[in-house]
């Protein structure tokens, strides 16, 4: 039974408070209760302009909680008088400038009065007064108490602030990192580390390393509140593959870079990252030589650090031993400063006093030897089954008290075009786009009906896909169609499970099969935990981690993230509006391609950002052709797709959010080609014509290779031998 109570002007200063609940027979919850204050109130000097700071003006929060229980076994209530009292007093006697501040502070708050680990809050803040021809200016942000590391709950929900003062506010950090938690706390730092390896697996020894930097960080003493945690990575680089530098007769890199809050010290954050080193052997070797991992900070905040003794500062002589911070190489090398354009592009450096993109641009040309290897984004793809053969390395040594590492099943490379390619530099490798083979093992889906829900079938299909030289087959068990019927989790399972179990188990005169990489299709954690387990390598999330509808949206997004880093699993997420045939209004913004850049960007966000974020290296975008999008939008998605991940600041000075993703394009058989066809053309001949989804592959075929012209890395197709020719013809042409 579900139950929604709306209380109008029960609150001084808010229109209204609301609790939805949802009980079984039972009295157990369906899914945790939401407890809300519309509308808040609070009369505040707020803006980031002089102009908008002479006088208070009126600021609207929406607040909404969802938790699986009250509090207190005292109070079986949820005290929203209190809540809003708070609120309107700590909002209205900060300092923050902006929006995003005081929503965020407006969030922690509430998380203090929920007082529970896996509490979900949502503010809508809104000045009202801000612009001429709208409404208001608004934000809306999701946050945990993951997100506020600092935070003590027990004095928040007494209604007293917090004991740590937020310090600095929003946009302030010295890192430049512009989104709004986590935010420093008293004794927090913003640390910069670049990570390397070259030897055994290194994506698992990258991986283990960041695992045991938080790990191993949360074993030294801690502050006097115990409340501040020691070390919290926020935030990762995409991850290259990198020819060796100084020392060129070794094996390539993999490098990256990660930003972290710390309240660790800089001496013995540098004991902390070789004592990692150690842990995950790196011997004594070279200098420059091969390693199994290589931890640099890179900056501590703002700091200058020069351990060394004076005669020698300013050089690049006696460095072993001594901390050097920021670090003295750091501007000649490529793949240090490319990680960081990747999170910080406008980080000043504190000694060069030049942002970090204008040193990233001045290395390209001045510092890459003729004929020196291109840097080359990558992917790893892990596998949790014991039944697959393609383990090229070693797994990275097991440490104790940090969960499992994968195993890294293979990687894809995804070379940059050639037009991006510095001066002076070669591509190792070709650009080759990757085919995705699509089994529904689901008796309603659009396009193959019940084709493949027998196992013998879809094991068919998976073998001629893999003949016909796909490179990952995509395993759904609940259609995305419009209006498709309900499928519960446990059914989901059960239809896809015993599939991707199925190609596993194929004797070894199927290896190319057996070894096939797979995806599945899904928006539930459950779902993808149990594939990934049962032998999946990837996720592929129609919703990008916030479900088919608006309810828990953050909630479902924390769950998501939790599995998808817990495994250390690829996440495709694709932009969507809740039901595909709904929602294709984009009036809002300058065109489609703003608005899936703008809607999926601040997902991906919240997904690889924060304490708790998935590696950005293990994230790749979908534009969503064909979900809630008109025929022109398609069109135009199809013709621009390279704008939504491009390396580029928008028309208000801010940088694309997607920038640099690899992107994944599927048209196959949808239905916008369908009403392409049935179209009258101008003054020809043809009358139009109606199609079934299976007569649509030349049409597909046309739509491929616009994507693949558009630079996708991976298009998602129904017929393997004829769209792979398609790809390799078009991949000719443009690649």
């Amino acid at each position: 039974m579900m139950v929604d109570v709306v209380k109008p002007r029960a609150l001084p200063y808010a229109e209204g408070i609301r609790i939805f609940s949802s009980r079984a027979r039972d009295g157990s919850r369906l899914i945790p209760d939401r407890f809300s204050i519309q509308r808040l109130s609070c009369n505040l000097v707020v803006g980031l302009n002089p102009c908008e700071r002479e006088d208070k003006q009126l600021v609207y929060f929406d607040v909404d909680v969802s938790m699986s229980q009250i509090r207190t076994a005292e109070s079986r209530r949820f005290d929203f008088r209190r809540l809003a009292r708070d609120i309107r007093q700590q909002v209205e006697s900060s300092e923050f400038v902006s929006l995003e501040s005081l929503a965020s502070l407006a969030a922690q708050i509430t998380l203090g009065h929920a007082n529970q680990p896996n509490a979900v809050v949502t503010v809508r803040a809104a000045k009202p007064k801000a612009i001429v021809f709208a409404d208001a200016a608004e934000v809306e942000i999701v946050r945990t108490s993951r997100d506020y590391p600092g935070s003590t709950t027990k004095e928040s929900a007494s209604g007293n602030p917090p004991s740590h003062a937020l310090d600095p506010p929003f946009a302030t950090s010295p890192l430049g990192l512009n989104f709004a938690p986590p935010f420093l706390f008293q004794g927090q730092h913003l640390v910069a580390i670049a990570l390397g390896s070259n030897l055994g697996d290194r994506f698992g020894n990258i991986e283990a390393a960041l695992r045991l930097l938080e790990c191993e960080a949360s074993r030294l003493a801690r502050d006097k509140t115990g409340m501040v945690p020691n070390l919290a990575i926020v935030n990762t680089s995409f991850l290259y593959e990198t020819a060796p530098m100084y020392v060129t007769d070794q094996p390539s890199f993999l490098n990256c870079a990660c930003i972290a809050i710390t309240i660790v010290a800089p001496l013995t954050l540098l004991e902390l990252i070789k004592k990692i080193e150690r842990t995950l052997g790196r011997v004594p070797s070279i200098r420059n030589g091969p390693r199994a991992v290589d931890l640099d900070i890179l900056f501590y905040d703002d700091a200058i650090i020069d351990t060394r003794p004076e005669s020698l500062r300013g050089t690049l002589e006696g460095l072993e031993g001594h901390l050097v911070v920021p670090h003295p190489r750091m501007a000649e090398r490529e793949f240090v400063l490319r990680p960081l354009q990747d999170m910080v592009p406008d980080f000043v450096h504190p000694v060069l006093r030049k942002p970090i993109h204008e040193m990233f641009w001045d290395v390209l040309r001045t510092s890459s030897p003729v004929g020196s290897p291109a840097m080359i984004k990558v992917m790893p793809f892990p596998t949790y089954s014991d039944s697959t053969t393609l383990k090229a390395s070693p797994p990275p040594p097991p440490v104790a008290n940090i969960p499992q590492v994968p195993h890294t099943h293979t990687y894809w490379k995804f070379p940059p075009a050639k037009s991006a390619v510095p001066a002076g530099q070669i591509l190792s490798t070709s650009r080759r786009t990757r085919l995705m083979a699509t089994l529904n093992v689901t008796p309603d889906s659009f396009s193959d009906g019940s084709d493949n829900v027998e196992l013998s079938a879809a094991l068919d299909y998976v073998k001629s896909s893999v003949a016909a030289a796909a490179d990952i087959i995509d395993v759904g068990g609940y259609s995305t169609r419009p209006s498709a019927e309900y499928v519960s989790p446990e059914e989901e399972i059960n239809r896809v499970i015993p599939v991707i179990k199925a190609i596993r188990a194929l004797d070894s005169d199927s290896d190319d099969t057996k070894n096939v990489l797979i995806s599945v299709d899904t928006f539930r954690p459950e779902v993808a935990r149990d594939a990934v387990m049962a032998g999946a390598n990837c996720i592929n999330d129609v919703h990008a981690f916030t479900g088919p509808d608006d309810s828990d949206m953050g909630a479902r997004l924390v769950r998501m993230q939790h599995v998808a880093r817990t495994l250390a699993v690829p996440a495709i997420l694709m932009h969507s509006r809740g039901d595909a045939g709904n929602n294709k209004d984009y009036s809002r913004y300058r065109s489609v391609l703003d608005g899936v850049s703008q809607e999926l960007g601040e997902k991906v966000e919240a997904i690889v950002r924060g304490p708790g974020g998935l590696r950005r290296w293990l994230v790749m975008v979908d534009p969503g052709i064909g979900f809630s999008k008109s025929v022109e939008d398609n069109v135009r998605l199809l013709r621009d797709s390279a704008s939504i991940t491009a390396d580029v600041r928008n028309a208000d000075g801010v940088w694309n959010p997607l920038r640099g993703f690899p992107q994944l394009i599927g048209t196959s058989r949808k239905s916008f080609l369908g009403s392409i066809l049935s179209q009258t053309q101008g003054d020809g001949t043809y009358k139009g014509r109606q199609t079934t989804p299976k007569e649509r592959g030349w049409a597909t075929a046309a739509a491929v290779a616009s994507a693949i012209q558009q630079g996708a890395a991976v298009v998602r197709v129904h017929d393997i031998l004829e769209l792979g020719d398609t790809v390799r013809v078009a991949d000719a042409i443009w690649n």
